[in-house]
């Protein structure tokens, strides 16, 4: 167990030391034409993320979002158990958290509780956060975020009954 401790202490040491890009939070390589207009054509969430989703529509997002940056992962249990997305809207100039539950862990936990935003550095807060409590959804997106010209990362929280403390992961620093 303290072998298993040092290694995560190492690993996340090793991660702070990486360079960090320099590309504002809503720059970046829009997805080609080709990729936008296969997501048009669908209203289905995804794990990949859909802005035209019943959900995202309902939360503000704007139909030209797009990812930014990696994903990242809630674990539990050693295992992952929903990605964590930034995604950023040219057009509406804003960002938004994006969490999709894995079915492997919907199978067996029924109602469990869900948080997204953007988490912007300089204001040292969250922004546009929602969340969900005693649900068994997959798709999660935040409110849009004016963080912009701002440094950010996407945070998502998830926590089964019986955890004392919510399992989260946030996106890497996008500035």
């Amino acid at each position: 167990m303290r072998a298993r401790s040092v290694l995560v202490v190492a690993a996340a040491s090793a991660c702070v030391l990486l360079p960090a890009s320099s590309a504002f939070a809503g720059t970046g390589p829009a997805p080609s034409p080709g990729k936008q207009s296969l997501t048009t054509r669908s209203t289905t969430p995804s794990e990949a993320g859909n802005p035209f989703s019943v959900k995202a529509q309902a939360a503000g997002v704007c139909s030209d979002a797009y990812q930014i940056g990696a994903t990242a992962y809630i674990n539990r249990s050693g295992a992952h158990v929903a990605s964590v997305k930034q995604f950023y809207s040219p057009k509406c100039q804003a960002n938004y958290g994006y969490v999709w539950v894995w079915q492997s862990f919907r199978d067996k936990i029924k109602d469990y509780d869900v948080s997204t935003g953007v988490y912007s550095y300089a204001r040292d807060e969250v922004v546009g956060q929602d969340w969900w409590n005693a649900t068994n959804s997959q798709e999660f997106w935040s409110l849009p975020a004016d963080t912009v010209k701002e440094c950010t990362a996407a945070i998502g929280t998830l926590r089964a009954p019986g955890d004392p403390v919510a399992g989260q992961a946030t996106t890497a620093k996008r500035c």
